[in-house]
């Protein structure tokens, strides 16, 4: 309650302020004529004026009233250049300070609450930069000071910095204004002032902190770099290191842009989502998904058939698939690309040396002006007792482990209830494995909302598998009965006999023997970088599942942009890698797909959001399907139509998803999307269904009684 009325007391005092000043004839000749009356009285008390000539300074400018050009003449007119100036610098800076203040106590919660997530970037940019932005519109006198404080109070910048920063800032215009006071008898009107090559004068002054600003940079960077020796000619442009989807991403980018680019890669091309990941898991989903289907077949009008599955033909299908995508990814296109790929083990002996190691054991080593660390992640062990004793898969390594087996595990157990275990945990059980599944967590799926997560849990139920949630795993062993795992619950303990287990608990980043240890590159789960991918050397950068936060194809290839234009042309202009708008899916039946706030986030930052939502029941293609389940969730900010997030289950979710992370991206509301034409009957029609849900919410009630009014008075 007291701010409402603070506010409605300062705007009085400032309509109040311009009321009195709106019959005033404010002129160098008037200014002249109000000087002369005070004069007599200053010479009698000298102190008190000056006193009394702060107080108001700085009353006028922690209104923002604009008569504060005419107070500096004053100043300079009554006490000198010196006194004037040095009242004047102080009750300036002091009143703006004041200024600053109220904005921030009484309009910055606003203005957050209307910028909603954005208000954490722009807040960002300017706790680090504010204070040049600052210094620069001081320097430039045609910038309204009072214009310059109140926004500033809207900012994260600290007051002690705004305080100080305007003291100085703001010296060197009051000093030329003040100067202009004490020959006030000489001038006319204030153009005599301000000369236009004054104002260039200012205008190049406001430069200055940019151009010490770079200065600053280079001196970090020769430290950085201290005890280094820089090659006077390089072998390279750039050197990637890892061809996985960020190395590729970012060789194409430099081979694109005609830089003479090296690629290393130890493994495989492609990386982990072609061998590994994200290819081999859709293709075992895929067969998995067929079997199901045929299990169902009454649904679709046929007849339920219990599927042959030999499974060893179903790897066998999962490595033709890769070999199919694999020339997408392989040396001989990218070499074709103009990018020179090598293949062994690379290691930085210095910022600008890569030391490459081949199979036979022969090295090179080239010199280069940037290098792109995209070594990926490998699969987390846990610290588990006894599991190098029951020989454990991982998401890596089943491909190959199983690719020779005629049935699927009888007995299969998976660690990890995330994204990359339930995927596997159903795929297996429908191609008749018997699974169990093992997380610590108190549900499936903790990154999504709970209702997102029990459909997944009843589907994977439905299928066989058995979940256990809420179990710690304490101990693997071998015995006479063979393979078994030990879960702690409340303080009771279990044994659940296994013939295969695979361990799907996260990833972690490959860090060891690149030679980030030798340089001195901070890693620790990841390695750190600054907002453009730029490790402490400018010419190393990182990205993708090794440089986080997110580890997804698609945003490793996202990042690999931002390094590689960065590590190439960074000379001239840098881009921030742009995390706003990051999607993702868990390829589940049901699919969950997401985007931006969930609900369950929403509740725990506190920040108000309206949820829309539509049963993918109502939907008739879905129906048609007979896939009549799970629901879109869309949220927005009370009242208002803009996208904050978005949860889709259901068949085709990673696909819908997209035209949502379309609209989050370029600013498009829900009522747009409304206005867009569908295709009937597809999938995507669900999309605008929600947007529809959200406008029957809004409708204007009043407005429709006086439409139904409307259309009665026309039936007469």
């Amino acid at each position: 309650m007291t701010r409402p009325i603070l506010l409605i007391v300062f705007a009085t005092l400032i309509v109040a302020g311009f009321w009195l000043l709106g019959g005033q004839d404010l002129t160098v000749q008037s200014l002249r004529g109000h000087l002369a009356a005070v004069g007599d009285y200053q010479q009698q008390r000298p102190a008190l004026v000056a006193t009394l000539f702060l107080a108001a300074y700085v009353a006028v400018t922690a209104l923002s009233l604009p008569i504060a050009l005419w107070l500096t003449l004053a100043g300079g007119a009554l006490f000198g250049f010196w006194t004037g100036l040095l009242i004047v610098s102080f009750a300036s800076a002091i009143g703006a300070t004041l200024a600053f203040l109220a904005s921030r106590y009484l309009l910055r919660d606003w203005v957050r609450a209307r910028l909603g997530a954005r208000a954490k970037g722009i807040e960002a940019g300017l706790a680090r930069d504010g204070a040049f932005y600052l210094f620069s519109l001081r320097l430039i006198p045609v910038v309204p000071f009072f214009a310059t404080n109140l926004l500033m109070g809207l900012t994260p910048i600290r007051a002690w910095t705004f305080y100080w920063v305007s003291q100085v800032g703001m010296l060197v215009g009051t000093a030329v204004y003040v100067n202009a006071g004490t020959q006030l008898a000489g001038l006319d009107s204030l153009s005599g002032i301000v000369s236009p090559p004054l104002l260039a004068s200012f205008a190049a002054l406001a430069v200055f902190p940019w151009i010490a600003r770079a200065i600053v940079g280079m001196v970090r960077r020769r430290r950085v770099y201290a005890g280094w020796t820089r090659p006077k000619r390089f072998d390279r442009n750039l050197v990637v290191i890892g061809a996985g989807s960020a190395g590729l991403v970012s060789a194409y980018i430099a081979a694109a842009t005609k830089a003479r680019v090296t690629l290393v890669e130890a493994g495989e091309m492609g990386g982990d989502c072609l061998n590994y990941g994200c290819v081999p898991s859709k293709a075992l989903i895929r067969s998995a998904t067929l079997a199901h289907q045929m299990r169902h077949a009454g649904q679709y009008g046929l007849t339920d058939t219990t599927p042959a599955i030999p499974f060893r033909s179903v790897m066998a299908r999962i490595h033709r698939v890769i070999a199919d995508i694999a020339p997408h990814d392989s040396v001989e296109r990218y070499t074709g690309l103009g990018v020179e790929v090598l293949k062994g083990h690379a290691r930085m002996i210095d910022p600008w040396t890569v030391q490459i190691t081949d199979d036979q054991g022969v090295q090179q080593r080239l010199t280069t002006r940037a290098i792109i660390i995209a070594t990926g992640a490998r699969p987390f062990m846990p610290p588990l007792p006894g599991l190098d004793l029951v020989d454990p898969l991982t998401s890596d390594t089943l491909w190959s482990g199983l690719a020779d087996h005629d049935h699927a595990p009888p007995r299969l157990v998976v660690l990890g209830g995330g994204p990359i275990g339930c995927e596997l945990a159903q795929a297996f059980a429908r191609l008749g494995s018997g699974v169990t599944q093992i997380e610590m967590s108190p549900r499936l799926m903790m990154r999504e909302d709970p209702d997102a997560a029990a459909l997944v849990t009843a589907s994977l139920t439905a299928d066989g598998v058995s979940i256990l949630t809420g179990h710690k795993a304490v101990a693997c062993g071998v015995d006479g009965d063979g393979k078994w795992i030990e879960v702690e619950q409340d303080g009771q303990t279990r044994r659940i006999a296994f013939d295969q287990i695979i361990v799907a608990v996260g990833r972690s980043a490959r860090l060891q023997g690149f030679g980030l240890e030798e340089l001195g590159i901070a890693s620790d789960r990841t390695i750190e970088t600054n907002d453009y991918l730029e490790t402490r050397f400018p010419n190393i950068l990182a990205a993708g599942d090794v440089a986080g936060p997110f580890q997804f194809t698609h945003v490793a290839s996202h990042q690999a942009w931002f390094a590689s234009v960065n590590a190439l042309f960074g000379t001239f202009r840098r881009f921030k890698a742009d995390y706003r708008v990051i999607p993702w899916a868990t390829f589940t039946d049901p699919e969950v797909a997401r985007v931006g706030l969930s609900e369950a986030e929403a509740h725990e930052k506190g920040i108000a959001v309206e949820v829309t939502r539509y049963d993918l029941a109502e939907l008739d293609r879905a129906i048609t399907d007979g896939a009549a389940h799970g629901f879109v969730k869309v949220l927005t900010p009370p009242g208002k139509d803009r996208i904050l997030g978005v949860t889709i289950v259901g068949d085709h979710a990673g696909d819908l998803i997209a035209e949502f992370v379309l609209a989050m991206k370029h600013g498009l509301g829900l009522n747009k999307m409304l206005g867009t034409i569908h295709i009937y009957p597809t999938w995507a029609e669900a999309n605008k269904a929600v947007a529809g849900n959200w406008r029957r919410a809004h409708v204007n009630p009043r407005l429709l009684a006086v439409v139904a009014r409307y259309h009665e008075w026309r039936r007469g």
